[in-house]
């Protein structure tokens, strides 16, 4: 299965910690941010992952060769030169995400309980063309899984 983690983004409002250190790999719990969703991705079923970069990607880059890619086969989708956003992000990494089975897009500020083969199953079983998961505004302890979805 298929994913891609957005890591390219500057972190603006962590700075000063992101003058040095880009967001992803700004430590949570004693772990980087990336190892975190990567984990997550893995323990999931997802074997092959794209991770976009800019702002200081060289660690990016390094931090996950150093950790043999986890164990997975990850690609990079350059953006180094120009920050390409969201949905030029996904556009640019698109090579990568070819073909007919679905793939997942999270993004590596988002750290969360959410069992995502459950999403994932969800999706498939209901032949959607976009499943996004939300949160309520409120926080409660663990939410339970509630899809939003777009059908074909």
């Amino acid at each position: 299965m298929k994913a891609m983690i957005f890591a390219a983004g500057t972190g603006s409002r962590l700075k000063p910690f992101t003058d040095h250190t880009p967001k992803a790999l700004i430590p949570v719990a004693g772990k980087p941010r990336l190892e975190h969703v990567i984990l997550k991705l893995k323990e999931a079923g997802f074997d092959e992952i794209v991770v976009n970069v800019h702002h200081l990607g060289d660690q990016i880059i390094d931090f996950l060769t150093l950790n043999n890619n986890f164990g997975l086969e990850i690609h990079i989708s350059d953006e180094r030169d120009y920050l390409l956003e969201t949905g030029g992000g996904i556009k640019h990494a698109a090579r990568f995400l070819q073909g007919e089975e679905p793939f997942l897009v999270h993004n590596v500020d988002v750290l969360s309980g959410i069992d995502l083969g459950a999403m994932l199953r969800f999706h498939v079983e209901h032949g959607n063309l976009a499943t996004l998961a939300v949160k309520p505004e409120a926080a409660s302890a663990k939410p339970p899984f509630r899809p939003n979805a777009i059908s074909r």
